[in-house]
């Protein structure tokens, strides 16, 4: 009987249930600095990290030259026009993945999550300015754009994965 029992015990534990090969994702570009491509008619901001892209794809209205009063920053819900995307490509990307009329055709892009409709986006901007050592005049010469996307949730094809709250950076505009 003691056989039988260990027999069937074994048996159990290696039919043991698959979870169903779930995939937990997440990223960290808190190292990567945002960019923008150069040419004026395209307007995504991005944060490249190896062969990981983050893109922020919203109007450049959000990004006024104005500062937000405290505790009320713009905000943007995810949609159709105001989009954030994930993807990790086949190999190292660089900007001209992004910012060339025609993508290259390396490194390609092998999986992409985008941003469900209805989580936000929170831009507070505030004044970056510089002070004359010799006078004591404070001059504005830009404005920083802290961008913050709150309750964000990826989907991609296979699976998906939420952020309560993630500090996408700070874009600055000099001017």
């Amino acid at each position: 009987m003691k056989k039988i029992f260990g027999l069937l015990i074994c048996v159990l534990f290696l039919t043991s249930c698959d979870d169903g090969d779930l995939v937990v994702e997440t990223f960290n570009f808190d190292s990567v600095d945002i960019q923008k491509c150069d040419d004026p008619g395209r307007d995504p901001l991005f944060k490249i990290n190896g062969e990981e892209l983050l893109l922020l794809d919203i109007p450049a209205s959000y990004f006024t030259n104005e500062v937000t009063p405290e505790g009320q920053p713009r905000i943007a819900t995810i949609s159709s026009t105001n989009r954030v995307i994930y993807r990790k490509y086949s190999g190292e990307a660089d900007d001209s993945v992004i910012c060339s009329d025609v993508p290259p055709a390396s490194p390609s892009v092998q999986q992409e999550w985008n941003a469900a409709a209805g989580g936000t986006i929170e831009i507070v901007t505030t004044e970056v300015t510089t002070t004359d050592p010799e006078t004591n005049e404070v001059t504005i010469t830009g404005y920083k754009h802290q961008i913050k996307f709150k309750t964000i949730e990826f989907v991609g094809s296979q699976n998906s994965f939420v952020y309560d709250e993630y500090l996408f950076g700070d874009y600055e505009i000099t001017l």
